[in-house]
């Protein structure tokens, strides 16, 4: 199935400089398990644009990131904290929490971000033997629900963290969309805000596979070597990971692209809420749009171009760009849309 739809920026295909850098290594031997130097090269390009001081280390996948940064954090008798619809509650069939034997402690918010004071009432028992430890603070950049931190938000999280004695956590899934929209470094809204430890997406822009955790905070990188093995997401052929991260990081490939999809989605939702019975409910900071529309709607659309339902309560739907989708396509799917509401 060659067509684009709107389920998710994880269907898109793989960018062209991706697939060459992943042909340029693919020759000769190289050590395996990071002891080569593609690898080497890769971080210093992650040191360069995140911190001097960051420590790399490269996974699979997402929810292998989170895991691990979970567990480098955090004991089984500390909790973390985290918004009621994030990627590590919802999406992750309870891995975190598996993996690392620690509590989520999930607060409804109404645009997928915490703040201080939503966190606030949950900073208590400390101490005390009955009572689960809070420990760590994930925030998800974009959220899940398409909307942004921005970099005093999120440095205001992380003062407030420190102050009571918690670590922060990035899941970046979406780092890239984040970052070109708010038209900033990378450092500027990770390491130099003060968060502790990064989960750094590249799949969802374009990679074929891999992730990155970068640590920021010097007393967590002892042991997540070994963590990594234990959690099997260390690649023995590393540098097919290490490549694509460093095509992603060389002239901000990473931004180019990332503002492409967000600008699709900016343009999905200022065409779409002009339809009579579109109503988008969140703002349109990153590649997702958020709507409700009419129940009878959705199958009739979902054969044209597939996208998943968010609230079925609601009957919110979510639509995803990606670095690959076109005008053609958000006008089709648009016009789609009004013949269905005509009718």
């Amino acid at each position: 199935m060659n067509h684009r739809g709107f389920a998710s920026d994880n269907n898109a295909g793989v960018l062209p400089e991706i697939m060459t850098a992943l042909a340029n290594v693919n020759t000769g031997h190289t050590t395996g398990y990071g002891g080569d130097p593609y690898t080497e090269l890769a971080i210093k390009l992650f040191k360069r644009e995140t911190s001097p001081s960051a420590e790399v280390f490269f996974v699979y996948n997402g929810t292998g990131a989170n895991v691990i940064a979970i567990q480098a954090m955090a004991r089984p008798f500390e909790a973390v904290i985290c918004a009621e619809t994030a990627h590590i509650n919802v999406d992750e069939c309870g891995a975190p929490e598996k993996h690392s034997g620690c509590k989520l402690i999930d607060i409804p918010t109404p645009n997928g971000k915490l703040t201080p004071q939503l966190i606030l009432p949950y900073l208590h028992g400390f101490g005390f033997e009955h009572h689960v430890q809070p420990k760590v603070i994930s925030i998800t950049q974009s959220t899940e629900m398409g909307t942004l931190y921005s970099v005093e938000e999120v440095q205001k999280i992380c003062q407030f963290a420190h102050e009571n004695g918690l670590l922060v956590h990035m899941d970046g899934a979406r780092i890239s969309n984040a970052a070109a929209s708010l038209n900033c470094s990378l450092a500027e809204i990770t390491a130099n805000a003060g968060v502790d430890v990064l989960s750094f997406g590249g799949t969802k822009n374009g990679m074929m596979f891999g992730e990155a955790v970068l640590v920021f905070n010097p007393d967590l990188t002892a042991s997540l070597k070994y963590i990594r093995k234990q959690t099997a997401q260390l690649h023995s052929k590393m540098r097919f990971i290490s490549a694509q991260f460093t095509a992603f990081l060389t002239d901000e490939l990473w931004r180019k692209h990332a503002l492409h999809a967000n600008k699709m989605a900016q343009l999905l939702a200022r065409e779409a809420q002009k339809v009579e019975g579109v109503e988008i409910t969140q703002k349109v900071q990153a590649n997702g749009v958020f709507a409700i529309i009419p129940p009878s709607w959705i199958e009739l659309l979902q054969k044209k171009y597939f996208f998943y339902m968010w609230d079925q309560n609601r009957s919110e739907v979510r639509w995803m760009t990606a670095f690959d989708t076109t005008e053609e396509d958000i006008y089709d799917f648009v016009a789609q849309i009004n013949e269905i509401a005509k009718r």
